[in-house]
């Protein structure tokens, strides 16, 4: 060992070779362009031969030196394999939800899950389309629908379905559930893939929308555009709960709608789950409670 040469004089001399310069080696490696340019002549003197010609505006390499940075970027290269080798790789859950509820719900809560578990690398597969557990290798996936979803899987309701009306603070004067039947039928209706606001005017004793309304593929953008002050959208009060909180959005009128069907969380049942998935989906229920 006391014949190789010293580990930071290496690093100075292949950061100074890639770069050719020793003030972008000091740069990259956090030192100043004197201490880089010591380590590489320690490094001379320890080899007893020069490695670099000094220039005016840089750096070349001599016959040795380029030779000897070749073998040297091969070495660190092993190293940095051989080091890589010994971390386990992060366990992963692949979920498959709508992009409605990764956007608006699972997205924001992530940093809980990563606190939690930083080991699981938990990747989101946002699709209106239902997704196969076997064909889409998905772990856990959240739908709409009710139950029974099938004897192999395990279902746990993470959210009921109560469809609210809601709308920036500006379209609702005088604050929370204050549109009378005139004002709704009036206002602009945010329409999404769910076509729900036939049943909710109904709901409410509206005969019709006399309003020019805006139709959107997706729930998420109906509610942007309400935040954005468009309209009315319908949306799931969980989907919009975080917005209600913070003043951002107002419930336009007291009216419920029960949507068909309710949020639940399935994963494949017995030993054929993951213990990361499993880690996962008692995250997903023991957050959705609160």
């Amino acid at each position: 060992m006391a014949d190789l040469p010293p580990l930071n004089a290496l690093r100075a001399f292949e950061a100074a070779g890639r770069h050719l310069n020793f003030r972008a080696a000091a740069d990259e490696l956090g030192v100043t362009q004197g201490a880089v340019a010591q380590q590489v002549r320690g490094l001379e003197a320890h080899l007893g031969l020069r490695l670099f010609e000094r220039l005016p505006k840089g750096l070349a390499f001599t016959a040795a030196g380029r030779g000897y940075h070749g073998r040297i970027v091969e070495a660190f290269a092993t190293l940095r394999e051989a080091s890589a080798a010994l971390r386990p790789e992060a366990a992963q859950v692949l979920i498959s939800v709508t992009p409605t509820f990764a956007a608006k719900w699972l997205i924001p809560q992530l940093p809980g899950f990563t606190e939690r578990h930083p080991e699981i690398d938990l990747r989101i597969l946002a699709t209106e389309r239902i997704s196969s557990f076997q064909a889409d290798g998905i772990d856990l996936a959240v739908r709409l629908g009710n139950p029974p979803f099938g004897a192999a899987l395990e279902a746990h309701l993470l959210f009921r379905q109560e469809i609210i009306a809601v709308a920036a603070p500006a379209l609702v004067p005088g604050g929370r559930g204050t549109v009378d039947r005139a004002a709704l039928a009036s206002l602009p209706k945010l329409h999404d893939s769910h076509d729900l606001w036939p049943a909710f005017l109904k709901l409410c004793g509206v005969a019709h929308s006399r309003s020019r309304d805006i139709r959107l593929s997706q729930t998420a953008l109906a509610i942007d555009a309400a935040l954005a002050g468009q309209g009315v959208a319908l949306a799931s009060r969980f989907l919009v709960a975080a917005d209600l909180e913070a003043g951002r959005l107002v419930q336009a009128v007291p009216q419920t709608l029960n949507g068909q069907g309710d949020f639940f969380l399935l994963a494949r049942r017995g030993a054929k789950r993951s213990e990361a998935a499993d880690a996962a989906f008692r995250w997903l229920v023991e957050t959705a409670r609160g």
